[in-house]
Parts: C-alpha cells; structure tokens; sequence
C-alpha cells in the first residue's frame, strides 16, 4: 500500500487535477455564494429609495474585518453574506498556492519550493497587513 505523502502516491498528474477541482469547487462556492446574497439583498432592499451618493458614509467593521464578515453571515445579513463569497474567491487562489507547495515539498525541488514560498508570502502580507481590527 502506498503512503499518502509519498511521491509515488501524488504523480503529478494527480496533483494538476486536485489544483483543477480546487479552483472550480472554489469559484464555483463563491459564485453560489454571492448569488444567494445578491438575491436576498434585492429581496430585502429592492424597493427602497435610491441613497443620497453626494455624501461619503464608509463601512462598518461587519463589511471590513474576518470577524465581522462570519457573523453577519451566519446571522444571515444579506451583505455579509456576499462579503463572505469574496473572501471564498480571494481564498481559492491561496489555498492553489498551498497545494502547489505540498507538490514541490512532495518532488523536494528546493528551488520551486523557495518561489512558491515568497509567492504565499507575499499575499499572506498583502493580505493581512492592511487589516483593520
């Protein structure tokens, strides 16, 4: 029996395939997602007046951080709701990033490896690094 961490379990064939199913369960997910929040929202919000644009008024933390972003949702707000759809498609191409590195560990190509690491560093900060509480 082959062991699942071992190079003759993930050929890379196997590892293009699962990267493929990643990125269209994941954008798919997101797409359902937003669609389910986009209806409810026109559901809820669709008959009112057109708001007054000539003044700026920014977002509360329910829009703007992690925390506030699950509870909404699972508060069922409607606007969360399509935030959290957001996130799910900003999520699929670093959970790609993620399985990519596994592979490279896998076939301990030291160079790819090392690329592989900047690149998911580089969007960890540029993720979190601007975030606000």
């Amino acid at each position: 029996m082959k062991k699942i961490l071992s190079k003759s379990f993930w050929a890379d064939k196997d590892v293009e395939q699962l990267v493929g199913r990643i990125l269209i369960i994941g954008v798919v997910t997101a797409s359902i997602v937003v669609l389910i929040g986009g209806v409810l929202y026109l559901n809820q919000h669709g008959q009112l007046a057109v708001p007054d644009y000539r003044v700026f008024k920014g977002e509360g933390a329910g829009y703007t951080t992690f925390n506030g972003i699950f509870k909404g949702a699972f508060q069922f707000s409607t606007t969360e709701i399509i935030q959290l759809g957001v996130l799910i498609l900003i999520a699929t191409p670093i959970l790609r990033i993620i399985c990519s590195l596994f592979a490279f560990v896998l076939e301990r190509d030291k160079l790819y490896i090392f690329i592989t690491l900047i690149v998911l560093c580089i969007i960890m900060f540029s993720i979190f690094g601007g975030i606000k509480g």
